[in-house]
C-alpha cells in the first residue's frame, strides 16, 4: 500500500474523483482461497484515536494482541493507522488516489465528511446479503437507529459500533481538591466559577482545562442551550435554523469563557492545547476540572494517581442554565463504521470477523485479554485485576476500546461490575447521565448545503470554521461579543441562508431522515 503524505485537496474534488479512480486502478485485495482452514487475508484503516499505545507502536501489525485477535479468527490483518489529528485529511486524500484498503473505518454514518463521497460514487459494497448469511449476530445485537445511519437508498454500507446511551461525556473534577477548598459539589454556572476561582486561589495551574476548537471543552455552551453543532438544529418562528441564532444564549456562553479567560481561570493558550497536551496535563495534576468520556475516568484517575498519588476524580452532573439543564451534546448512535472495499476478494471473511466480535468469546477477550496471563478463572468466576501503571491502563484501554471494533461503547460492563468503583460508575450512567444533555432537529444525511459550503458546515462536537475564528476572538477580547448577530449575518452570507432554506423545507415535507430530538426525562 502507498505511504499516504499530506496533500491539499477538498473533499467536493476528491469526490468528484472517486468513480473515475475506481475504474482505472485496481486497489489492495483481500486474498483468498475458500479454503476454510486458510487465514483470511485482509487490510483495514484505522484512525489511532489519540490512544498512547497505538501512536506509540513500532508496529502496531506485531503487537501481540493483534496476533492473538488473528489466532481467534484465524485471519491476517494489515492494520493501516490514519493518525487522528489528520484523519480527514488523510481520508480525501486515500480516496483521490484510490489507495483503499479492504475495509475502511468511517467516523459514524454513511454521509459522514471524511467519506467524501465514496458511497454515492459505489467504493464500498452494500452488505445486506452478506449480513442475512454471515452476520446473525450483527444483526440481532446492533440496534436499528444504528443500522439506519448507515443505510444509503435502502442498503446497508457498513457494519456500526454503537452506543447505547448518547450521554456519553461527563464533566469531572478533583474531588480532592473541590474537599481542600471546602466547598460542595457545584451545580450553576455561577457556583462552577466560584469553585475555579477557589482552585485558582489554591494554586491550581489550568482550574478549567482549556481545548483548541472548544472540542471537549464545551461544558458551558450545555449550560445554556448553546452548542454551534452539526445536530443543534431548532425552530425559529417558521424556519429551520441553527441554535446559534439564538442570541440571548450564545452570547451568555461566550461571555462565560472570557470571564474564565479574563480571570485566568482557563489557559491564555487554550486555542492552541491539542488532545495530547489535554490529556497530558490532567495526567500531571495541572487540572482541576475539564470534560471527558464517562467510560474512561477510572483508567484516567489510575495514569493520574502514578503522579498524584492523593489525587481523587468524580464524575458530577454539568453545570445546570436558567432551564435548569445541562450537559454535552448527545452522541450519534454509531461511534465507528467499517466500509467493505466492493474489490475485496472475501468480503464473507470480513462480515464473519465482525460478527465474531459480538461473541461471548470475544467479549472475553477484549475485556479480560489472555487466560493464564491477564486473569484466571477459579471455581467458574473469572479473576482479573484491571492494571494500576501508566503503561498497563494504555494497553487495556487499547484492547477494551481500539480493537475492539464492534462492541456497545457505552461502558465495559465486564470490568466495570468486579468493583465497587466500576458499579458506581455503570450506575452514574442509569442515573445522572441519562438525565443530562443537550441535543437538536437532526439531518442524515447532512445537508447538501453544507456539503457544499464547508466554511460553514459543523462537525458533531465543532463549530463550522466560520464561527470558530469569532468566538475564539471574542473570547480573547478581539471583538465584542454583542457583534454575534454580526457573525449570524456573515455565516448566511456564505451559504447559510441555503442551509435554513433545505433544513425547513425537509422539515415540513416530513421527510424520513429528520429526526426531531426528544427531551431529556
Amino acid at each position: 500500500m502507498k505511504k499516504w503524505m499530506k496533500v491539499g485537496l477538498a473533499s467536493a474534488a476528491a469526490a468528484s474523483m472517486l468513480a473515475a479512480c475506481a475504474k482505472t486502478s485496481e486497489p489492495p485485495a483481500a486474498e483468498g482461497t475458500g479454503n476454510p482452514n486458510e487465514k483470511a487475508k485482509f487490510s483495514i484503516s484505522m484512525r489511532t484515536l489519540a490512544f498512547n499505545h497505538v501512536e506509540k507502536s513500532p508496529n502496531i501489525n506485531e503487537d501481540k494482541w493483534v496476533k492473538k485477535l488473528e489466532e481467534l479468527t484465524n485471519t491476517d490483518l494489515n492494520i493501516v493507522l490514519v493518525p487522528h489529528k489528520e484523519f480527514e485529511q488523510k481520508m480525501i486524500q486515500m480516496f483521490a488516489t484510490n489507495d483503499i484498503p479492504d475495509v475502511v473505518q468511517g467516523s459514524g454514518g454513511v454521509a459522514g465528511k471524511e467519506m467524501a463521497g465514496s458511497i454515492q460514487a459505489g467504493v464500498f459494497l452494500p452488505l445486506d446479503d452478506l449480513l442475512q448469511k454471515h452476520g446473525q449476530n450483527l444483526l440481532k445485537k446492533i440496534p436499528k437507529d444504528a443500522w439506519q445511519k448507515e443505510t444509503y437508498q435502502g442498503k446497508i454500507y457498513a457494519v456500526p459500533e454503537f452506543l447505547s446511551n448518547p450521554s456519553r461525556r461527563a464533566t469531572a473534577i478533583r474531588k480532592d481538591l473541590l474537599d481542600k477548598a471546602g466547598l460542595p459539589v457545584p451545580k450553576t454556572v455561577d457556583e462552577y466559577l466560584n469553585v475555579l476561582r477557589k482552585f485558582k486561589e489554591l494554586g491550581v495551574e489550568q482550574p478549567y482545562q482549556g481545548r483548541e476548537n472548544f472540542k471537549y471543552a464545551d461544558t458551558f455552551f450545555g449550560s445554556f442551550d448553546a452548542f454551534p453543532y452539526l445536530s443543534m438544529h431548532m425552530q425559529q418562528g417558521d424556519q429551520i435554523v441553527p441554535k446559534f441564532f439564538n442570541i440571548d444564549h450564545m452570547t451568555k456562553a461566550l461571555q462565560t469563557y472570557k470571564t474564565m479567560f479574563d480571570e485566568g481561570l482557563i489557559s491564555k493558550e487554550f486555542a492552541t492545547i491539542n488532545p495530547t497536551v489535554y490529556k497530558n496535563n490532567i495526567l500531571a495534576g495541572k487540572a482541576g476540572m475539564w470534560s471527558m468520556n464517562a467510560n474512561e475516568v477510572l483508567q484516567w484517575e489510575k495514569q493520574l494517581q502514578a503522579n498524584v498519588p492523593t489525587a481523587k476524580v468524580e464524575l458530577i452532573p454539568s453545570p445546570v442554565g436558567p432551564d435548569g439543564k445541562g450537559g454535552y451534546y448527545l452522541y450519534n448512535s454509531v461511534t465507528r463504521a467499517w466500509f467493505i472495499n466492493k474489490k475485496a476478494k472475501n468480503p464473507e471473511a470480513i462480515i464473519k470477523f465482525f460478527d465474531w466480535m459480538l461473541s461471548d468469546e470475544a467479549e472475553k477477550f477484549f475485556t479480560f485479554g489472555i487466560e493464564g496471563e491477564t486473569y484466571k478463572t477459579v471455581d467458574g468466576k473469572i479473576e482479573y485485576k484491571s492494571p494500576t501503571d501508566p503503561q498497563g491502563v494504555d494497553e487495556e484501554r487499547y484492547r477494551q476500546a481500539f480493537l475492539w471494533m464492534v462492541q456497545d461503547t457505552k461502558y465495559n460492563k465486564g470490568t466495570l461490575s468486579l468493583t465497587p468503583e466500576g458499579q458506581k460508575l455503570m450506575g452514574i450512567y442509569d442515573t445522572m447521565l441519562a438525565n443530562e444533555g443537550r441535543d437538536g432537529i437532526q439531518f442524515e444525511p447532512r445537508l447538501e448545503a453544507y456539503i457544499k459550503n464547508p466554511d460553514i458546515a459543523p462537525e458533531s462536537d465543532y463549530a463550522a470554521p466560520v464561527l470558530l475564528q469569532h468566538m475564539v476572538k471574542m473570547v480573547y477580547g478581539k471583538e465584542p461579543i454583542s457583534d454575534w448577530p454580526k457573525v449570524i449575518e456573515e455565516w448566511k452570507s456564505k451559504g447559510g441562508n441555503d442551509v435554513v432554506k433545505e433544513a425547513t423545507e425537509k422539515f415540513k415535507s416530513k421527510d424520513p431522515n429528520v429526526t426531531i430530538s426528544m427531551p431529556r426525562r
